[in-house]
């Protein structure tokens, strides 16, 4: 027999099997689980757990005349029995209620295709994300500089943290909002 015929339908097989899983519309991989990472078959939606979002820690690095460098941490604990992931956080910082700096950790996936940097949290895992600020001493707020300098500042801490399930096209996007007074 010639060996074109058995190349070709050997190709021509794969590709049956490929379009009928590529087309069935379920998933065989049900991500990392209890049952392990072949699941069997899932069409109930899956149903995701908010994560916690506590603050480990806001530290006062260094203060000088020009600036000042503080260090927040936030600890991340994923309560689900699947993977997520968590492709960003963003909070605003205020002193005596006034808002000083706007920061997030991680970056919005825009477009058709980015690179994945999103933060992955195992099933009942808890991460340590953090982040540095860096203020400018504009001179206008005396005040606020002193509370620096002396580790006073009464802190408010408010965002959003923006997580959904192993893959980003499974679970929807899921938000939680977060405040914290230090």
């Amino acid at each position: 027999m010639n060996p074109k015929i058995i190349i070709g339908s050997v190709v021509a097989g794969f590709a049956v099997v490929i379009g009928i899983v590529g087309f069935s519309g379920q998933s065989f991989i049900n991500d990392v689980s209890d049952e392990g990472i072949f699941s069997g078959t899932s069409n109930s939606p899956r149903e995701v757990l908010p994560i916690t979002v506590d603050l480990d820690d806001l530290s006062i690095i260094e203060v000088t005349e020009k600036h000042a460098l503080l260090e927040i941490k936030f600890l991340i604990s994923n309560p689900n029995q699947k993977s997520i992931i968590l492709p960003y956080i963003k909070y605003q910082l205020f002193e005596d209620g006034v808002q000083v700096h706007v920061g997030e950790i991680g970056e919005r996936g825009e477009g058709f295709v980015i690179s994945s940097n999103y933060i992955t949290i195992l099933s009942h895992g808890s991460v340590t994300v953090s982040d540095e600020i860096i203020i400018k001493n504009t001179g206008n707020t005396p005040k606020f500089w002193y509370n620096l300098v002396e580790d006073t500042a009464s802190w408010k801490i408010s965002g959003e943290a923006f997580f959904n399930l192993s893959s980003m096209t499974t679970g929807g996007e899921n938000e939680i909002t977060f405040e914290f007074i230090k």
